[in-house]
């Protein structure tokens, strides 16, 4: 999934010294200047957008994709360039609900109500709730999730989180390898610096082995984002905590919040999100396909009460 990270510029300060002060904040503006400037780089080299090309390459887009690719605006572009040819072939602002749907029957995958201590959107995950065996539409469900969370962004946020409950899972109802690492390419080719982080909650010791399979396929600065969380131990519990509210985070999570997914009702908001996405793309909700796109704020479901 990733390049999906987050965008920190941090400088630190090891020494304070009277009448620094100036300097100090000289010294704080250069990564913030650096990157304005690579950013221009690669608009310049990108040259004249359209459309939903134009749509999507917002300045915080492109300081992803040359984040992704360690601020070398030849890679960002050509990295770009090849998101921009899939989603002009894939469509992925074109997926409605309706086509989907079917997937999220048994709620294996949806958008939260509540946000992370950042304002980011979360989506939850729970592959035991497998119901369906067509993997293209599975990866379909995902992408049109993904293209959601990234509409409830709020404004100046770029990063969403994960939560992943692994209750039910077993290696009967897990993805092949082969569908993992699609799926793993689509999110690190074409949604970079999107995963903030992704705690993994109590999963089974055997998944560790397929865990070892597929992190090979992983940009290491993704699987750095995967945080494996056990009830029993107190670092990584701390850890999501530093993340969520306790009295957001569901109960499935160790949190004190009871949620409970309603097919109909999540149905209903994205069915809303769609004709909010198809306003942002500019499409007829009459004749065009609408869905996914780049605002903040909608309503969310299911509630944690």
């Amino acid at each position: 999934m990733d390049h999906i990270s987050t965008r920190v510029f941090v400088t630190m300060s090891i020494f304070w010294r009277r009448g620094s002060s100036h300097q100090h904040q000289e010294q704080d503006q250069q990564p913030v200047l650096q990157s304005e400037s690579k950013v221009n780089e690669l608009k310049a080299a990108l040259g004249p957008l359209s459309g939903r090309s134009l749509l999507y390459c917002t300045d915080g887009c492109l300081r992803r994709y040359l984040e992704a690719r360690n601020w070398n605006v030849e890679k960002a572009k050509k990295m770009l360039e090849e998101t921009l040819a899939w989603r002009s072939t894939y469509k992925p602002e074109e997926i409605r609900w309706n086509e989907v749907a079917v997937e999220g029957e048994t709620g294996k995958l949806f958008r939260a109500s509540f946000r992370d201590r950042a304002g980011r959107t979360v989506l939850i995950l729970k592959p035991g709730l497998q119901n369906t065996t067509s993997m293209d539409n599975q990866i379909r469900h995902l992408v049109y999730l993904m293209e959601n969370a990234m509409l409830n962004l709020p404004e100046g946020q770029e990063e969403m989180a994960w939560l992943i409950d692994f209750t039910g899972w077993s290696f009967t109802n897990n993805v092949p390898i082969r569908t993992a690492k699609d799926t793993i390419n689509i999110l690190q080719d074409h949604y970079p610096q999107r995963l903030a982080v992704a705690f993994l909650y109590t999963p089974p010791r055997i998944f560790e082995a397929f865990w070892k399979i597929v992190k090979i396929f992983i940009d290491p600065k993704t699987s750095q984002k995967v945080k494996f969380v056990y009830p029993k131990n107190k670092e990584s519990v701390e850890l999501m905590r530093s993340y969520f509210d306790v009295d957001n985070l569901p109960t499935e999570f160790g949190g004190k919040a009871t949620m409970k997914y309603d097919h109909e009702d999540f149905s209903r908001l994205m069915a809303q999100d769609d004709v909010k996405a198809s306003k942002f793309w500019g499409f007829d909700q009459k004749t065009a396909p609408a869905t996914t796109g780049y605002a903040a704020g909608a309503a969310v479901a299911p509630e944690p009460v």
